[in-house]
This record gives C-alpha cells, sequence and structure tokens, in this order.
C-alpha cells in the first residue's frame, strides 16, 4: 500500500507544483525566508536510526531547499543549524550535530553557487568549527547568487547583546560620551550593528516540525515578518511543503506595525 502511494504521489505531485508555481502572484515572493530548521533528531527517531543519521538527513535536504528559494525569486535565506542553548547538548550529540553542519557548509561553499555567510557568536564554537565557516564565508565573498545565511552559535538575545557591545565599543572609539551616545541612539543605530547588518529582514519564517514558537530566532528583524509553521520534520521537508509556505505568504496581507 505505501508503495503505491509512493507511486501515486511521484505522478501528482510535480502537476500540484507546477499549478503553485504558476499561481503565485507577481511581486509577492519574499525577499528573504528565515528556516528553523526543526526535527531531525524525531526523524532519526521515527525510522529507527541513530541521532547522527537525522542531522546528515537534515544537512542533505538543505542544497535542494536553496534551489527551490531560486527557483521562486528569494534572495537571501537564513538557515538556524545550532542555537547558543543547543552548545549545552551531550557531547555525543553536539559532535554529530558539528560535524554535519560542518560538512554542510563546505559541500555549499564547494559548489560556487552561493554566498555562505556565518552569523552567530562564533567565539562559543569550537575552534575547527569556526574556521571552517569563516573559510567558506571568504571562499564565496565574492559569488552573485543567494545569499545563504548560516547561523551556528546563534541566539537572538545574545544577537542584540552583541550589537549594543559592538555600538558602545564604536562610540568609545569615537570619543563620544555615554550621555551623547544616550541622546542620539535609536533602532537604526542597533540594526547596523546586528550579524545581518545590511540585508533586508526576513520576509517569511518557516518552522518544522510542528512546532509553533520561534525559540529565540531573529528576534529583532523579524517584528514583522509572516510565520509559517509546518507539520513536516525537516528531513521530510519538500519542495511541495515550500510552495505551500510560499503560496500562504503570497496570500497573506501584511500589517506592518499593526
Amino acid at each position: 500500500m505505501a508503495n503505491w502511494k509512493d507511486a501515486v504521489r511521484r505522478v501528482l505531485y510535480p502537476a500540484y507544483e507546477s499549478r503553485v508555481v504558476k499561481g503565485l502572484p507577481e511581486g509577492r515572493i519574499p525577499q528573504h525566508v528565515g528556516v528553523m530548521l526543526d526535527g531531525n533528531r524525531r526523524w532519526a527517531r521515527a525510522v529507527g536510526a541513530d541521532t547522527a543519521s537525522g542531522y546528515r538527513a537534515g544537512a542533505d535536504n538543505i542544497q535542494p531547499f536553496l534551489g527551490w528559494c531560486e527557483e521562486v525569486g528569494v534572495k537571501v535565506v537564513t538557515l538556524w543549524l545550532l542555537s547558543t542553548d543547543n552548545l549545552n547538548r551531550p557531547a555525543e550529540q553536539l559532535t554529530g550535530l558539528l560535524t554535519a553542519i560542518e560538512g554542510a557548509v563546505e559541500s555549499l561553499a564547494a559548489t560556487g553557487r552561493w554566498r555562505v555567510h556565518p552569523v552567530g557568536a562564533l567565539d562559543l564554537l569550537p575552534a575547527a568549527t569556526a574556521e571552517k565557516l569563516k573559510a567558506a564565508d571568504e571562499a564565496t565573498r565574492d559569488v552573485d547568487g543567494l545569499l545563504v545565511n548560516i547561523a551556528v552559535g546563534y541566539g537572538g538575545r545574545r544577537e542584540i547583546a552583541d550589537a549594543v557591545r559592538s555600538l558602545l565599543l564604536e562610540q568609545n572609539e569615537r570619543g563620544a560620551t555615554l550621555e551623547q551616545l544616550a541622546e542620539t541612539i535609536d533602532v537604526e543605530h542597533i540594526a547596523e550593528h546586528l550579524y545581518t547588518k545590511g540585508q533586508p529582514d526576513p520576509d517569511l519564517v518557516i518552522r518544522t516540525s510542528g512546532e509553533q514558537r520561534l525559540s529565540g530566532f531573529l528576534l529583532w528583524q523579524s517584528a514583522n515578518s509572516e510565520f509559517y509553521f509546518c507539520e513536516a520534520l525537516w528531513p521530510d521537508f519538500r519542495r511541495v511543503d515550500f510552495l505551500r509556505a510560499i503560496r500562504a505568504y503570497a496570500e497573506r496581507e501584511r500589517r506592518f506595525g499593526t
């Protein structure tokens, strides 16, 4: 029965997906999509595999996802792969996750297709992982393609704290007093020191695995984002799931600040 259902899906889904793509309204495609790649460990448990296999399966789904984003015209993607809280996981889990992340980042950079840009507190990561992220950033710096932010060692509160710290240090170097800074500081000053400085804020944030919370992802940048929560675990997230998210976004009436 399962094989029969899979065969039907293989026949029907391409036609359905093509219809969804053609029906997407011009000018309503998100330019920046943030994704919380959730559910890798649950996927592993569901298929009777170890945790490391779940991380690898999740990593394998990244390149297809970026291709789908290119297809519809997305310009920036932010992938949350590891939070600051995740760094407190048991060593056996963290090692497998970091290995999968390192492999995924190296593979993305090797394609020469995308600009890979790490965002997060790299100083909290093992030195080898941080070096590989920096190497991917440097190797793809001049690539004229989709900008892919790799959020590793990332926490929204940490990012805002780092931005404020960076701003204070910058103003101190310029000789500004605390009173002068207090009189002039505004939201734009802080935004200029975020990990994603110079980039558009995310229009759409997707979280897989059925969880319906932000967990600190892009806290500052997502103030006016639309959110889409998908039941699929990340390794099972398909092109049709992505297109449904884009269609849902396109159908919404965005109300900035209200």
